[in-house]
């Protein structure tokens, strides 16, 4: 560990948004999962939600640029079950879905706790699932296509949030308690040996100046 690489991983969780988050519904090409959870990374989402297709999550492939180690995937079986948990914490939902009550994506607040809901390329949110949100969001087309592909139209929505929320000072103060930060920056720096200690039921040892840990002896 380089104090140059330690200074990095502090950094990005300076910026990390744990209110911000995104529920892809069966997204299940390689390419657009693994594009989304870059855009998720470069702005600064913690973790993100996917409503598992069938035959399981994709892989993740070149297009995600390793961000697969930074944004941690929590996977669900119904984007209904999904949703409403997200509402229990207070999250608005945000669906992508072209309706009568859909508004511009920039019209809504990203700067509350916020989930953007995208749905499988071809058939885009259920509609059950469109219904259950608090709102549903559309990107304004002016060609003869009617929509993005979901990975383009999730980091324009991402953006659109990132503005928002630089904007109202949100990465210029620590998002995460100490807590999950110190946990995050263990698990960052030393992804091998993280596992050991969940594995035995004992805290991260903390780090010193130079980024190493500090072992307690027995």
């Amino acid at each position: 560990m380089t104090p140059e690489r330690l200074e990095k991983i502090k950094r990005v969780l300076d910026h990390r948004q744990p209110s911000l988050t995104v529920l892809m519904e069966e997204v299940h090409k390689p390419h657009n999962f693994s594009a989304i959870l870059r855009s998720c990374d470069a702005v600064g989402v913690l973790e993100v939600h996917a409503v598992v297709p069938r035959g399981g999550l994709p892989t993740y492939n070149a297009t995600s640029g390793s961000a697969e180690k930074w944004v941690s995937v929590q996977r669900h079986v119904s984007a209904l079950d999904a949703i409403a948990q997200l509402q229990e914490r207070g999250v608005q939902v945000l669906a992508t879905h072209l309706s009568a009550r859909a508004l511009d994506y920039r019209e809504l607040d990203y700067t509350r706790p916020t989930c953007i809901l995208l749905g499988a390329e071809k058939w885009g949110v259920t509609q059950a699932a469109a219904d259950a949100s608090d709102h549903n969001i559309v990107i304004p087309m002016l060609g003869m296509v009617q929509s993005l592909n979901v990975s383009v139209a999730a980091a324009t929505i991402l953006f659109e949030a990132q503005r928002q929320r630089l904007q109202g000072g949100m990465y210029a103060r620590r998002q995460l308690s100490d807590e999950r930060y110190e946990e995050l920056l263990f698990e960052w720096a030393y992804p091998e040996l993280a596992p050991r200690f969940r594995e035995r039921g004992e805290r991260y040892p903390s780090l010193n100046e130079d980024g190493q840990p500090v072992i307690q002896e027995r």
